[in-house]
């Protein structure tokens, strides 16, 4: 009888491609996952895995095999948290993957009330690109990610609890002091600095200011906010924010000014992202509900 010990090796293995890495992974011996991992290959009567000292790869049968044991181990995930759904929300662990240019300011803002409603609550953050989060997501590999949208999710179901602008940063003396919009069109194109590609808040930017198909401004582009931000500072260019941002990266005695960019609104939306039949629904909605409630309140004051 093939067991879920054996399907989470077999998942372990080709996730790491690396029989120790995937034993420590899953806390055992190697022997004894590289016997439960014979044992299921006997079992099903074919190779999952081809290996030798310097290499482990997947077969053609194998991958077939281990995209059902994805399948089979998120429905008995499911099986086991369907008993927690009556009990007290919260009261079991989450994980939440967040991009970099939401995570650093939108969970200081929620957290804390998330945190003083439901104190034992443990919840597991993971910050990565959108594209790996959506992968985690479909594979079960965490709970649910907060992306920008629009971007592509085929699959996953969405749920929106946000949407903000972006403003053109630019050092103060760049620009007149009692401009307090600007238009695309009146963007020095030149002077732009933006993320590097990769990042969904770079294309957000691009498209609300409808330069998608123009060459980039100039040659500096980042992977961090903060740095765009000194290099702006540093009279180098300018930049785009999107409005969560500004309270942590344009200060009050700043030589920064921000800008509201002047076109259809919004700019991006906030969402989190699951997959359709998750069990846990009702508290995504809840937690979704937590964080709208607190950015209104942070934007009325």
């Amino acid at each position: 009888m093939i067991s879920l010990k054996q399907l989470c090796y077999a998942l372990a293995v080709e996730k790491t491609l690396h029989f120790k890495k995937a034993a420590e992974a899953c806390n055992v011996s190697q022997s004894a996952l590289s016997t439960a991992i014979t044992e299921l290959e006997k079992q099903l009567g074919t190779t999952i895995f081809e290996r030798n000292n310097k290499q482990v790869l997947v077969t053609n049968t194998g991958q077939l095999i281990l995209d059902k044991a994805k399948k089979v181990k998120l429905e008995l995930d499911g099986l086991m948290q369907i008993s927690q759904i009556d009990k007290q929300p919260f009261s079991m662990p989450m994980s939440i993957g967040v991009i970099p240019t939401i995570g650093p300011y939108l969970l200081p803002k929620v957290l804390p009330e998330v945190r003083r409603q439901y104190p034992s609550f443990k919840l597991k953050i993971i910050e990565e690109q959108s594209q790996v989060l959506v992968n985690m997501v479909r594979n079960g590999d965490i709970d649910a990610a907060i992306l920008a949208l629009p971007y592509p999710i085929e699959g996953l179901m969405s749920f929106d609890f946000w949407q903000e602008d972006f403003y053109l940063v630019c050092h103060k003396d760049e620009i007149p002091k009692k401009t307090q919009e600007i238009t695309s069109d009146e963007l020095e194109v030149e002077k732009l600095m933006l993320l590097k590609d990769g990042h969904c808040l770079k294309e957000h930017a691009l498209a609300a200011c409808r330069l998608q198909h123009k060459k980039q401004y100039t040659d500096f582009d980042s992977a961090s906010l903060h740095t765009l931000i000194q290099m702006v500072a540093g009279k180098l260019g300018t930049t785009l924010v999107p409005a969560m941002a500004l309270d942590q990266l344009i200060y009050k005695e700043s030589e920064l000014r921000a800008i509201h960019l002047n076109e259809p609104s919004p700019h991006r939306k906030i969402a989190l992202i699951i997959r359709p039949n998750y069990v846990r629904t009702g508290e995504l909605t809840m937690l979704k509900d937590i964080f709208t409630k607190q950015l209104m309140s942070l934007a009325a004051n």
